[in-house]
């Protein structure tokens, strides 16, 4: 799935980051806890580099339980870093992300406090803002790229808090990555093709949470291919066209419409486990391509020297 999804505002908002973090006592990561590998920027962990970090896996009422408490488990044993998860009703919890992230610079114990809030489009950032702030003052909603440029609030008890627009990566080297920004909505639906991602998420779901889709699509058994699950789904939610033959794109815009609603129950996409192997797997493949590309370029410059050689030669002879 080729995504076209790094803007010329995204790669704006990159360099006001990257200028603004030396100002910046801590950085609060908004992760999605469906996907908190996969939504973790790694251009944002690169320039963040050792500054203190608070991770929020937010959304997490729609994120499995268990597997919420494995990845808070997973990412705080890394050294400057605290994780605290969050679901958007729940403002309590939100409000003492301030304090948390705080703790983390007690040498700033009675001096201002500047943190920096960051995280890719439609992760819940713009909500986590709001509540902090006591006040509307990002905007919200269900697109991605909804915040244009950085904005400094004061959240009160001597903290500032910068906040700056989601921003994605020019390129994802894990591709099931990519597919499950795409299932949870991180990248707009016209960055992205319905039946790839339902797909996607349908081979998972049978894998890992079969009763769920038995229950809420009603069906007698779930189907052990993703096509066979598409079609079902299909059938049941009447997308049906000529010679009663399912409209795939249809039954797979629904899929992925139940999932991103809650449909399906607390789901989470991807475990510490399933990303380390994921990520030996991306490295190992990046590494065959850095050699395979490195062949082509030696190749083109050999053969532009044999062009130029048999130019001269040619030149030589006519003279």
């Amino acid at each position: 799935m080729q995504i076209q999804w790094f803007p010329g505002h995204m790669h704006k908002a990159r360099l006001e980051i990257q200028a603004a973090l030396p100002k910046v006592d801590v950085v609060i990561e908004v992760l999605d806890a469906r996907i908190p590998f996969s939504s973790e920027n790694p251009m944002l962990a690169e320039l963040r580099g050792e500054k203190p970090c608070l991770k929020v896996l937010a959304k997490s009422d729609l994120a499995d339980e268990e597997m919420t408490l494995q990845w808070q488990e997973f990412l705080g044993a890394t050294a400057g870093v605290r994780v605290r998860s969050v679901t958007t009703e729940d403002i309590p919890t939100i409000r003492k992300l301030k304090y948390a992230a705080a703790r983390m610079v007690p040498h700033k114990d009675g001096k201002t406090i500047r943190t920096m809030i960051v995280g890719i489009p439609n992760v819940g950032k713009s909500t986590i803002i709001n509540v902090l702030a006591g006040r509307k003052i990002a905007k919200t909603g269900n697109t991605p790229a909804i915040t244009k440029q950085q904005q400094s609030v004061n959240i009160g008890d001597g903290i500032t808090l910068l906040d700056t627009p989601g921003v994605l990566w020019p390129n994802v080297h894990n591709v099931n990555s990519s597919y499950r920004l795409a299932l949870i909505g991180s990248i707009k639906d016209t960055a992205m093709d319905y039946a790839d991602v339902a797909f996607f998420g349908a081979r998972y779901l049978v894998d890992k949470y079969p009763d769920r889709i038995a229950s809420r699509f009603d069906l007698d058994s779930v189907p052990t291919t993703e096509l066979e699950l598409i079609e079902a789904i299909g059938r049941k939610r009447g997308c049906l066209g000529r010679n009663n033959q399912v409209d795939i794109d249809r039954a797979s815009t629904i899929f992925v419409n139940e999932i991103r609603s809650g449909g399906l129950g607390r789901l989470t996409y991807e475990t510490p486990e399933m990303m380390q192997r994921e990520q030996a797997e991306t490295a190992k493949r990046m590494a065959e391509k850095a050699i395979e590309d490195k062949e082509k370029e030696a190749k083109r410059k050999k053969r532009f020297r044999d062009k130029q050689r048999a130019q001269r030669k040619s030149r030589e002879m006519g003279g």
